[in-house]
């Protein structure tokens, strides 16, 4: 599993995680789209831009591996802002590629690419 240095683990002051810290040894969770409803709570909303923020800041509109990205906040944005970036596409390997969709995402969370100071 590749660990993205520099990345932050969560968002500050939160429990909202952003990384992992090591593989699990029955493999990778799956990654799964999960809806996002008009009625999420600020902090959540929150964390989906800094998230989004720490991705562009990381990678910007490269694909890249998916590595130590914690699987559950992916699925807040996977399928939307955030898209394989290969295909066949395995929602469960830690070597699978992803990219942004920079379009959508700027749409989605114009906060998170006016800034790089989220971590």
């Amino acid at each position: 599993m590749e660990k993205h240095r520099g990345f932050p683990s969560r968002l500050t002051g939160t429990d909202f995680q952003f990384t992992i810290r090591r593989a699990a040894k029955d493999g990778a969770s799956e990654i799964k789209a999960r809806e996002r409803y008009a009625d999420r709570k600020p902090a959540d909303r929150r964390a989906d831009a800094a998230f989004m923020a720490a991705l562009w800041a990381q990678f910007g509109p490269e694909p890249f591996v998916r590595g130590n990205l914690d699987a559950g906040r992916l699925g807040w944005l996977f399928g939307r802002e955030v898209v394989p970036a290969e295909d066949p596409f395995d929602p469960t390997s830690y070597e699978a590629l992803l990219q942004i969709n920079e379009a959508i995402a700027r749409s989605s969370f114009p906060e998170a690419f006016e800034t790089e100071d989220w971590a």
